[in-house]
């Protein structure tokens, strides 16, 4: 599978049992990122897709579970450090910014045996910089 998550400076995902923001510009890169094959979620992060009209998003609680090969997972609010040895790539976006948090990225990318292969910063539609990082393993 291939990991997506979107993180604060300090891997903050959520706050209170909400995510810390989002971003229209964002949800599409997520979309064309996975428009050749499944794109898996569960219920609370489909809310914020549920109008695109993108037809092979797979909905499903257990989807770490259920997801193949090559297919991507976008993962607002479950730890994944479980599905580590599963993961093929994790793509994280980064806020630039601090939040609050009181639920982190749980996977260590530095020193544990992920390398940074890609970096691209980009305007979104509520944030001035979001920085998109591709993790492979090394």
């Amino acid at each position: 599978m291939i990991l997506i998550a979107v993180v604060d400076d300090r891997n903050g995902m959520m706050f209170n049992k909400r995510r810390q923001s989002k971003d229209s510009v964002l949800q599409e890169r997520i979309l064309m990122m996975a428009e050749n094959g499944r794109l898996w979620m569960n219920t609370y992060t489909y809310r914020q897709f549920s109008e695109c009209g993108y037809k092979e998003i797979c909905v499903d609680e257990d989807f770490l579970l259920k997801a193949a090969a090559g297919e991507y997972c976008f993962v607002e609010n479950l730890p994944v450090s479980a599905y580590e040895k599963e993961i093929e790539k994790i793509v994280l976006f980064r806020w630039n910014r601090k939040y609050p948090s009181d639920f982190l990225f749980d996977i260590e990318l530095s020193g544990g045996g992920w390398k940074l292969s890609e970096t691209e910063e980009f305007s979104g539609s509520s944030h001035e910089k979001i920085t998109g990082e591709v993790y492979v393993r090394e």
